[in-house]
């Protein structure tokens, strides 16, 4: 077991405004049409599961011509542009050097788990502070446009990739052992308990995870965009049933109450590690 703290982001209106929305916008798409009239349909009389309803929807766009095709260039071009939240591109580097005062012999890493397009947040300007990425994914055309969806990051499938952190399998030679997640690991050979695990995330595909991290004895944090009140209602049921530790606004300044709530469940978990460990070595 690694001295290892694993702090697990979503990312839309959780790091950032919804970057599927803000692509769309880009393209010249009313974003907010687009989720009424295409995807809403699929999910209210044909029983679409919401994430692939959207890439489906969005898979019909770009065969349509309208807007031009979908390719991977365009997207990687906006996620390079788009918005973040508030203190979120010093976040990284301010836990880290906390952490590093505190307790320098355990270390922190970041994760991100979304269902939004993985070429895009591979694309934003933070890629790079995490250890992992999983999203979801288009296969390319001979031509560059998106053909075909190839991962669907939904619900209960964000919870997979939690067993991948816990159990160590990450980075680019994990990809082509679909299967390894499922593989036993006893207790004492996991890298990244789930009780060694922060999440933070916004959203209904997002409970899944809370449940996981809170029932495992690890801490979840649900935040609201405050550019959008009207999903403070959504995050207060999150509360309410007992699926998240904190509710706060999606800012990560250093003045942020919920940076500050990071700061203090960082600094904890990293307290009871060192303690474990002391007297594990008696």
């Amino acid at each position: 077991m690694a001295d290892v703290i694993a702090l697990v982001f979503d990312f839309d209106d959780t790091l950032a405004p919804d970057s599927t929305s803000g692509f769309l916008q880009d393209l010249g798409v009313d974003a907010s049409q687009f989720w009424r009239d295409r995807v809403g349909p699929l999910l209210d009389h044909e029983d679409w599961d919401p994430v692939p309803a959207y890439l489906y929807r969005m898979l019909q766009l770009s065969q349509s011509g309208e807007h031009g095709s979908v390719t991977r260039e365009r997207l990687q071009d906006w996620g390079r542009r788009l918005p973040l939240h508030e203190g979120v591109a010093s976040l990284f580097d301010r836990l880290r050097s906390r952490l590093h005062q505190a307790h320098p012999t355990v270390q922190l890493e970041f994760y991100l788990i979304s269902s939004g397009l993985g070429d895009v947040l591979r694309s934003t300007p933070i890629a790079s502070q995490f250890t992992d990425i999983w999203a979801s994914e288009f296969h390319y055309g001979a031509d560059g446009a998106i053909d075909f969806p190839r991962r669907v990051v939904s619900f209960t499938d964000k919870t997979r990739y939690l067993f991948h952190i816990q159990k160590g399998i990450i980075g680019p030679d994990s990809r082509n052992k679909p299967f390894e997640v499922n593989r036993k690991v006893d207790a004492d050979k996991l890298r990244v308990p789930f009780e060694q695990m922060i999440f933070v995330g916004d959203g209904y595909t997002d409970i899944p995870c809370f449940s996981l991290i809170r029932r495992s004895g690890g801490v979840a944090f649900g935040v609201w965009d405050p550019r959008h009140r009207e999903k403070r209602s959504r995050a207060w049921g999150f509360i309410q049933e007992g699926r998240v530790s904190n509710l706060n606004q999606a800012r990560f300044d250093e003045d942020a109450e919920l940076y500050q709530w990071l700061e203090e469940a960082v600094e904890s978990l990293a307290m009871k590690i060192v303690l474990n460990a002391r007297t594990y070595r008696g």
